[in-house]
């Protein structure tokens, strides 16, 4: 990416030379501000300890910390704008606040607004910021005037100070905010992945099992019109009725198969992923190396990832065959899907891959494809392992 030169990269500024150049010229100019800032961020500061802390055993002294500490968060976005205009600071903004419900009570708002380390810091920033901001002030107008052929270099060590501090008090923890947001992307992911699944069963529903009881329904009819007129009629009819039965519930058999099959419920992954390598069109051996039966949800995930790899396998690969292994290492439970076709597969080739990593990514899981040109295709997945609860015990 070309960075424009007016602005250099992040945090890399250029040194400070004997000439007042531009960002000599920023650096003067913040810590000018630095008091005016300093001295209204202090006043809000007490005020918000004073009245909030004080009136605490009151009614109203618990809602008003919290609305000053939602203010004093506002303070800080100024400051790291403040920080990112003049002296070059690139600190991302935290995560803010969940919105209020209503449905979640008065006493949950508080408690939400009282443990909020953004405000606190924000108001510790605040609070402390008068004598630096009085000190910066006073030293940096009497180098103007004195000390200017250094003042340069006076700015730039007094800003290193501004700047540490705003990095310390008013950035976001990295780690933090990082899971914040894996969690809210994988959030949606699962609500993504629900609603399309949802919309699959139905259109499998209406296109497949519901359109046939429909013409067995109209079949029937037809044939009961004519059993008096043309039994040999109505019996051919019946018979053909009876083959699209068959039909409707072998449909019915594969969705539910689809939606969580029963040899996965009664006999686990090995009998379960066994039954998906039988169908496919490419020879299989499978290999399920588990101490026990890891969680209901996480084993749904593996089988319905093996699944959809041994679909590709049949569609896409042109393989001989291929190899299922599952085992676990420590806390993980680990997918090896191999096979000997042509490769190439890639995350954006629409075979299916992107949406696997993203439901993996959801529940913590990796998945990793290695497919060369000429083959072979490996392609591992990972899922964090949790031990099954024990079924809950039937009253006799």
């Amino acid at each position: 990416m070309t960075m424009s030169p007016s602005v250099p990269a992040p945090d890399r500024l250029p040194p400070a030379r004997l000439a007042l150049d531009r960002w000599a010229w920023r650096e003067i100019a913040h810590l000018l501000v630095n008091l005016p800032m300093a001295i209204a961020g202090f006043v809000y500061a007490l005020l918000v300890i004073a009245v909030g802390v004080g009136l605490s055993v009151t009614v109203i002294g618990l809602p008003l910390l919290v609305s000053g500490l939602r203010g004093a968060r506002r303070l800080g976005r100024v400051e790291r704008g403040r920080a990112r205009s003049m002296l070059g600071v690139r600190i991302e903004e935290p995560s803010p606040l969940p919105r209020d419900r209503r449905d979640e009570g008065v006493f949950t708002w508080l408690w939400s607004g009282l443990k909020d380390p953004v405000g606190w810091r924000s108001l510790l920033y605040a609070f402390i910021r008068l004598p630096w901001g009085v000190l910066t002030f006073a030293v940096t107008l009497v180098s103007l005037i004195v000390l200017w052929p250094v003042l340069p270099f006076i700015a730039r060590g007094l800003t290193a100070a501004d700047r540490a501090m705003v990095r310390g008090l008013l950035s976001p923890s990295d780690e933090l905010e990082r899971r914040i947001a894996e969690l809210e992307s994988d959030r949606g992911v699962v609500v993504d992945t629900a609603a399309a699944d949802l919309r699959r069963i139905e259109r499998d529903l209406h296109d497949g099992a519901q359109a046939r009881l429909v013409a067995l329904a109209m079949g029937l009819g037809l044939a009961k019109e004519k059993l008096t007129d043309d039994p040999e009629a109505a019996a051919r009819m019946v018979e053909e009725a009876h083959g699209e039965v068959k039909v409707a519930l072998q449909e019915l058999r594969d969705l539910a198969r689809g939606i969580h099959p029963a040899v996965l419920t009664d006999r686990g992954l090995d009998a379960a992923l066994s039954a998906i390598a039988s169908r496919c069109t490419v020879p299989v051996t499978v290999s399920v190396d588990l101490p026990g039966r890891p969680a209901e949800a996480i084993e749904g995930i593996a089988y319905f990832t093996v699944s959809e790899l041994l679909q590709n396998v049949s569609k896409h690969s042109g393989a001989r065959s291929a190899s299922v292994e599952v085992w676990r290492a420590a806390d993980r439970l680990l997918i090896q899907v191999t096979d000997d076709g042509s490769g190439g597969a890639r995350m954006d080739g629409g075979t299916g891959m992107a949406g696997l990593a993203e439901r993996l990514g959801a529940v913590d899981g990796l998945f990793v494809l290695d497919s060369p040109v000429g083959g072979p295709t490996a392609v591992t997945a990972e899922l964090p392992w949790r031990d099954r609860a024990p079924a809950p015990s039937r009253a006799s």
